[in-house]
């Protein structure tokens, strides 16, 4: 297959390449803007061609690079253009370039909306003009808001923040591509995604394994009791390759999460006992104030998934806590 995959420098961008990397026989063009991962980090895990698409460089078709397995291109998904371009040949776009998380999206709202939601749009409108056949969004659970979960595919959405707004502004323009355009949207809702290779990330898991190892005290908004669904990083990518891939699914909308509802204090104490069996005692916990936008309880029901994609998470918590540990230490 020829993939497109924006924000592919990032944690699951480069997590995903990895994976067809080693199954082989895939040609992969990347557009990124670099604000968050780098071109060595790609390079490190493929060779590459670089092109400049901020200058408007033409491209040429996905696969017809000279025989490298993979075209990085720099560019920004709120520019039409190089996009546009990049999707030339594509057999499959995966959208997972946005502004991630809450508390950047109630500090800029405005540049959240930029991001996500005309960088989706922009996608799309690729998807259109170059007749790629898949397209693949990655959304989240923000857009349901706050309800008693488990979150399902059929709950009405009901969003806090503005991440949640504009996630589904994107479930939208997916929905309504499939529908007016026929572009074979697949829209995935990822759980809280952890795993090796996320060093960047301001998720919960990378953020405290960071500063546990730094000897800085672990920061808990809130009294502890908010719950999440948290997913190891192999799983979301099968989860990828199968929307990706899968016939018959174009216009769906699915959870991708571990089906399991654990609290920030959970995650704590998994933690200390995971860092403790590592060497790493003495953790200190702070609770601090609630920050806005977060919602209380939030995990998903993945029983469609694993209807209609056939999938289902494979790793354990406690299991995923100790490999990504493991990578940390070590890197």
């Amino acid at each position: 297959m020829r993939w497109l995959i924006t924000g592919g420098c990032g944690f699951i961008g480069l997590s995903l390449i990895s994976e067809l990397l080693d199954q082989g026989d895939h040609h992969i063009r990347v557009l990124d803007n670099l604000s968050v991962g780098s071109k060595e980090g790609l390079a490190a895990i493929s060779s590459l061609t670089l092109f400049n698409g901020e200058a408007g460089q033409a491209c040429g078709a996905i696969g017809t690079n000279g025989g490298n397995n993979i075209d990085l291109v720099v560019a920004d998904i709120r520019n039409a253009g190089p996009l546009l371009a990049a999707a030339e040949g594509a057999d499959v776009i995966v959208h997972l370039a946005a502004n991630t998380g809450v508390a950047p999206s109630v500090a800029d709202p405005r540049s959240d909306c930029e991001i996500n939601v005309m960088g989706v749009l922009n996608a799309l409108e690729a998807a259109r003009g170059q007749s790629v056949s898949r397209f693949v969004f990655a959304s989240s659970g923000a857009p349901i808001g706050e309800v008693v979960p488990p979150i399902h595919e059929e709950m009405p959405a009901h969003p806090v923040s503005p991440y949640g707004a504009s996630k589904l502004a994107g479930e939208g323009y997916c929905s309504a591509y499939f529908r007016t355009f026929g572009v074979q949207t697949v829209a995935l809702r990822f759980g809280n995604v952890y795993g090796p290779g996320s060093g960047h990330k301001d998720s919960v898991i990378a953020k405290f394994i960071r500063r546990a190892l730094k000897g800085e005290e672990l920061v808990v908004y809130g009294d502890g009791s908010q719950t999440r669904d948290f997913l190891y990083i192999t799983d979301l990518v099968n989860a990828v390759t199968r929307a990706a891939s899968k016939p018959g699914i174009g216009g769906e909308v699915f959870q991708i999460a571990s089906n399991r509802e654990t609290s920030v204090t959970e995650i704590v104490n998994a933690l200390h006992e995971v860092l403790g069996r590592a060497g790493i005692d003495g953790v200190k916990v702070r609770n601090d104030a609630p920050r806005q936008g977060d919602v209380m309880r939030n995990f998903s029901d993945t029983s469609k998934a694993a209807m209609l994609l056939g999938w289902e998470p494979k790793t354990t918590l406690d299991s995923g806590l100790k490999t990504t540990i493991d990578w940390f230490v070590s890197g």
